[in-house]
């Protein structure tokens, strides 16, 4: 069952001991215009997938991330979100795999679960229910002629 989140209050998320961002709800709008990001659109034709999700995360990071704690600057001075601060968060490799992981992959599981297979009806994923209903009778074989 899908369940559907009504209040679209934004939330804290935990990317590392210490560190939390409040983040937008991921919404359909947030998607749209973060696939319309330039920062997204110019990425060449040649670039890696890595590279494209390392410009999309940037850029819908920018559009979530409303406020955070424990991000300092070189001399410990906590700092507020920005461009380039959030894109300098997102460089640190734990961050952007926490951020991808707490954020962007729950936003995709639809995605995900709408592309899988039903269930087998027997074997490891046994699960799946008939969907026709038994014969009455049992079946006569044609006469030879």
């Amino acid at each position: 069952m899908l369940t559907l989140d009504l209040s679209n209050a934004p939330r804290w998320h935990d990317l590392a001991p210490g560190v939390r961002v409040q983040l937008r709800p991921l919404t359909t709008a947030l998607m749209v215009a973060t696939r319309s990001d330039p920062a997204v659109e110019t990425v060449p034709d040649e670039a890696s997938d890595e590279e494209r999700a390392v410009a999309f995360a940037k850029a819908l990071a920018c559009r979530a991330v409303l406020s955070w704690e424990g991000i300092g600057d070189a001399d410990d001075q906590p700092i507020a979100p920005s461009p380039e601060a959030i894109d300098a968060l997102l460089d640190v490799w734990p961050i952007f795999e926490a951020f991808q992981l707490t954020y962007v992959s729950k936003g995709l599981l639809l995605e995900q679960e709408k592309n899988v297979s039903a269930l087998s009806p027997n074997g490891p994923s046994a699960g799946a229910s008939d969907t026709a209903k038994p014969a009455r009778k049992s079946a006569r074989t044609a006469r030879r002629g």
